[in-house]
């Protein structure tokens, strides 16, 4: 075995040191009863715990520290979209990350690093204690194993694309001595770990198809193909690049999935865990209020036009955050469909909003508070909804059409067909080239607002010499987010990326 698989850390504070059973993330296998006062040696004895504690792993992708909130700086702090909101010290967290003025203690900066390592512990306690379950279905065991194997491949992905080396780890601490004592890893370890536990996840998971009822939604072989595809490209592994993608397309057609010939189909609460789905973030409405930690998804409300409509064409009055550049919008080509689905810009109708007190449908206004040209995003839009930062509408992580763009960028046979079936899609004509810079604008309009532009430009090496970033400040270490001071507080191990 490679020796990089055997390497074991502690978790790095005492915050880091939780191995959380808490509730999970997905929307039909939520489990909301508290498992808090069993210890590992009296959890972990039936399969009911196992499925528990793997479900549990799943929860920190909705919470403030992913795409409920941190991760929406990849695209402010990127070149798709800039704070909005209400001006002032509204949203100055966002703020901070437009400008490339950022604190070791910006809260999303921050949350991002914590909340990947409490997901990491989670999943490190699947894949310590379920294999010592002695009476469970094999298949469950096995399953549990590649979910866990997955899901600690994504955190740590997230980490070290943002933060660079980053500790890891892969058994729960022996105590706090040890958890506050670790220091960090480089960078390269990091990614053979993460190939390690993906090739573990394709071996242990099953297809999507074969999940029925609660259990549609966890991570399947596909999600772990598709991620393992993204991780060769962010390497610059073309060769592998290509040939995973290509494999996860064969495999992915072969089980019923294909895109679907709507791209807005994608973003409807009934397309959920659909056809084109690899891999998403599931939530869940009418179980929180005003809060971001539980299973409903504040992007409705915190992207939603700001206070604009009679009544709000959001719950309470959206807050304006996450605005399209306008540079961004001067980019989609003529034709393309995916504008209509991504954004809403002045005389675009709420039709999926309330009508207004005269009964009539509501229209996007020429301007708005945060938005002076009248842009917000459609994209993650779920109407105006009864409960407040309480949205059911799922976050891709993972889509069937980012593999053709993969095979695409990676080049090899069959790149540019696979590059014309994103743009057919899109209403678009056929490309002639396959260049790194043809595939980039491509992904750029194909993902707006998910959530991966920051990287998308980090790994072209394209992020230091985008004109727009430029002319908002960023600075040549700005191609790494800071060690969070509260870590570094507990831990001076950790040492701090430079800049910072």
């Amino acid at each position: 075995m490679n020796a990089l698989s055997l390497k074991k850390h502690a978790l790095g504070t005492a915050l880091l040191t939780l191995g959380l059973l808490g509730t999970s993330c997905t929307k039909d296998y939520l489990e909301l009863q508290p498992r808090n006062a069993a210890s590992n040696e009296t959890f972990y004895t039936t399969q009911t715990a196992a499925l528990q504690a793997t479900t549990a792993a799943y929860t920190q992708l909705q919470q403030a520290g992913f795409v409920n909130h941190a991760l929406w700086i990849m695209d402010i702090m990127a070149d798709n979209s800039t704070t909005g909101g209400g001006g002032g010290t509204d949203g100055i967290e966002f703020q901070q990350v437009d400008n490339f003025s950022i604190p070791p203690n910006n809260p999303t900066t921050t949350d991002l690093f914590q909340r990947a390592y409490l997901g990491i512990g989670a999943a490190n306690q699947v894949l310590l204690h379920v294999p010592e379950i002695a009476v469970i279905d094999a298949n469950i065991k096995t399953r549990s194993m590649g979910e866990a194997a997955f899901l600690r491949a994504l955190y740590y992905f997230y980490l070290v694309r943002t933060y660079g080396d980053v500790p890891l780890v892969l058994t729960p601490p022996a105590g706090p001595a040890e958890a506050s004592s670790l220091s960090r890893d480089p960078a390269a370890m990091v990614y053979a770990q993460i190939i390690i536990d993906l090739n573990d996840a394709i071996k242990n998971l099953p297809l999507p198809s074969t999940y029925t009822g609660e259990d549609i939604g966890r991570a399947s072989k596909l999600s772990a193909m598709g991620l393992l595809a993204k991780v060769y490209l962010t390497q610059n592994d073309m060769t592998n690049a290509a040939t995973q993608a290509d494999a996860t397309i064969t495999a992915a057609l072969a089980d019923g999935k294909k895109l679907w010939p709507n791209y807005a189909d994608n973003f409807k609460v009934a397309n959920e865990n659909g056809q084109e789905s690899l891999f998403e973030v599931q939530f869940k409405s009418g179980l929180n209020l005003y809060i971001l930690e539980g299973p409903g998804s504040a992007i409705n409300e915190f992207w939603g036009a700001r206070f604009f409509g009679n009544p709000y064409v959001v719950s309470s009055g959206g807050y304006g955050y996450n605005i399209p550049e306008k540079e961004f919008m001067d980019g989609y080509e003529a034709g393309d469909k995916r504008k209509a689905a991504t954004v809403f810009v002045p005389g675009d109708l709420y039709t999926d909003g309330p009508l207004d007190n005269s009964g009539k449908v509501q229209v996007q206004p020429t301007s708005l508070q945060g938005s002076p040209n009248g842009y917000n995003i459609r994209k993650f839009y779920a109407g105006g909804l009864s409960t407040i930062w309480d949205s059911p509408l799922n976050v891709p992580i993972l889509r069937l059409s980012e593999m053709y763009l993969i095979k695409a960028e990676a080049g090899g046979t069959g790149a540019l067909a696979a590059l014309n079936t994103v743009r057919s899609r899109a209403g678009l004509p056929p490309a002639t080239n396959t260049s790194q810079a043809t595939v980039l604008k491509e992904r750029r309009y194909e993902f707006a607002f998910e959530m991966d532009r920051w990287y998308d430009l980090k790994r072209t090496k394209t992020l230091l010499t985008n004109p727009s970033l430029i002319s908002k400040g960023i600075k040549s270490f700005n191609d790494l987010m800071p060690i969070p001071q509260a870590e570094r507080d507990v831990n001076p191990n950790l040492t701090q990326n430079p800049g910072y």
